[in-house]
Formats: structure tokens, sequence, C-alpha cells
């Protein structure tokens, strides 16, 4: 494992009623062969973890599963819920590797994964690893029609699983998979039948980190609104002229979760940029949900690596530039109707 050593990694599981939170993570348990999972359940879930995987269901707060993963209801907050593993765990009472926090299916993930940033004692234990949301798909284009939260798990998610394409035509997947991809560029999407996903698609991924990985990230900075039109058109004109031309479906749903990208090949003023994003998120927070980037400042020949959930900022140096590596500032940003302009022009307004 390649955790930072005595961090115990952590994914947040989200994602609409009915999804199939459950049943993936079920499938998770059984398959992570030799890991030790505590598993954190917001206990008024609409279906728990089934008792037959508990050992015995008692009041207690802490139950043994038969694979010896561990699993919790919270009953207080997440950070009492997480200071107590981990000192369960370093008091050797309880052994388990990594943790899941299945929130209940109408949560913002937010606060879940601020909780990480915000506590030195969690953030002394913890690594948050990644957000994977749940989509499903016969039911998505309605809940995300009509439910702000469904929204905002997307945005905010590092890995997306679609759920139940099986009930649905081919065409509805690939309409809600574009649909998705306006909303979040940067998540990688994939299918899972029954919660049948590779565990390299769930653990370790790495979402978080404030590293030089987020470079490596193919999906992270593919964030042009229209580069992923471009294969996603070829590959169907031959077969369905007329309807696909115009690709009506593209434009019927206005989803007020949105992504853009700014991008700059001028370094950026280190103090102005800061201030600028330190009023931003002042006024805008709450609507930000994600917002990413690999920034070329000014008086450092390494690259920054920064990003966001809501409120709270973080930012790192990363490697250095390579000698003929274009320096370029990249940063994505996903949130609920952000003013595109304000922050285009005030980002260009901080440039060196």
């Amino acid at each position: 494992m390649s955790t930072a050593p005595g961090l115990i990694p952590a994914t947040i599981l989200t994602g609409f009623l009915g999804a199939g939170k459950t049943t993936l993570l079920k499938r998770v348990l059984t398959e992570a062969h030799g890991q030790k999972i505590a598993v954190i359940e917001n206990e008024f879930g609409e279906e728990n973890i089934d008792t037959d995987i508990l050992v015995s269901d008692t009041n207690e707060q802490i139950i043994q599963m038969s694979n010896g993963c561990v699993c919790c209801t919270i009953r207080e907050d997440l950070r009492t819920t997480l200071a107590d593993l981990a000192a369960k765990r370093r008091k050797g009472e309880l052994n388990f590797e990594r943790v899941v926090i299945e929130t209940t299916g109408l949560a913002d993930p937010g606060p879940v994964a601020q909780t990480f940033f915000m506590d030195d004692e969690i953030a002394e234990s913890y690594l948050l690893d990644s957000i994977l949301t749940l989509v499903d798909a016969k039911h998505a284009d309605a809940q995300l029609d009509t439910r702000q939260e469904a929204r905002m798990q997307v945005g905010f998610a590092d890995q997306i699983f679609i759920s139940k394409s099986d009930l649905v035509e081919p065409a509805a997947v690939e309409a809600l998979v574009h649909r998705i991809k306006h909303m979040n560029p940067r998540a990688p999407i994939q299918t899972a039948h029954f919660g049948e996903v590779a565990l390299s698609k769930v653990f370790d991924l790495r979402g978080f980190n404030l590293n030089a990985k987020l470079e490596i990230d193919p999906d992270f900075l593919k964030a042009d609104d229209h580069d992923h039109h471009h294969h996603h058109d070829h590959e169907h004109h031959e077969h369905e002229h007329g309807e696909h031309c115009d690709h009506p479906h593209h434009h019927r749903h206005d989803d007020d979760v949105k992504s853009f990208v700014f991008r700059s090949d001028r370094a950026f003023n280190p103090a102005k940029l800061e201030d600028f994003l330190g009023a931003i998120v002042q006024v805008y927070g709450p609507k930000m949900l994600r917002y990413k980037g690999v920034l070329h400042m000014k008086g450092t020949d390494k690259k920054v690596i920064f990003q966001g959930v809501h409120q709270m900022m973080g930012s790192d140096l990363g490697p250095r530039w390579m000698p003929g590596e274009k320096k370029q500032s990249k940063m994505v940003f996903i949130g609920i109707e952000l003013p595109k302009d304000v922050l285009m022009q005030g980002l260009e307004g901080c440039l060196a």
C-alpha cells in the first residue's frame, strides 16, 4: 500500500437513493481479500448492510463482520466516530486498513469531505482518498432534474459509477454520460452491474491528494468544454445521420452544476491570486463544489498544485517544471451557477 505511513485512507461513497451503494459496498467487502475495512454508515440509510454479513446485531456501535471488517453506524457526528476508530486502532483494539463512509442518499458530500481537512486530529490519522458517486441509470434524469443534491453529488465525484444500465436503452446511457460529463468533466465514468467493479476503481484513486499525481490524472484536465464532443460525435455519424447531427439531447438539460476551465501560459502573481481566490471563496464557497489546478507561479520553478472543496482551499508545491516543458496554468472549477466571466476575468487579472 502506498499511503503515507500511518495514514488511514478514507473513501466517501455517495449516490442517489436506490442507486445500489449498499450492493457496491457488500461486493467490495467480499472482494477485498485480506484487506480489513471499517465501514461507517449514516444510520438513517434506506438499506443498511445486511445483518447476515455482520457477526452480531447488538446495540454496540462497532460491529465486527464475518469477513473481519468492521462496521459502525454514526450516532454522533462523523468527526467523533473517526477519532474513536483511529484511537481504537492505535490501541490495537480494532484492526482495519481503510475506512469507507457511506452517506445517506440525500446528502451533500461536501461537509463530509471537509471533516478531513478541518480537524487536525483527523488530518493526522486519515487521508481522504476519493469521493465515489453512484448514479442510477433508470432514475437519473428525473433525479438530476428535480434534486440539487443529486447534481451536487455528481459535481463532487472523483469517480462515477452508473448502476442499473441494463434497465435502459444504450442510447439513454450515452445521453446520461454526456450530461454528467458537462457537470463534471474530471471524474471517470464507468457502468457497474450489481456492484461489480474493479477494486482498483474504488480504492487508492488519490482523487484528493495535493500532489504531483494530479498532473498525471488524464481525465482531470480534459475539461475543455468541447473536447469530449469530438470523439463522441464521430462514432455515431455513420449510422444515425438525421437525428444525431444537431445533437438535440445535448442541450435539453441545462444543469446548474457546471464546470469550466481556466488556462494561461503567463505566470500568476501569487499575492494577487491568493487575494482573489480568498474573496471568491468568501462569496461563492457554498456553491463551489470542487476546484483543482496546476499553476505556473511567478517566483518558483515548481508547479503549484491547488484544490478546494466549498470554502476550504489548499495548495502545495509540486515537482519542478521539466526542462523544455511548457509552463502553463490549468484550473478546473465545478460548482452551482458559478459566474464564469467573473472568475475568468478575475483570474486573468491575477497574471503577472
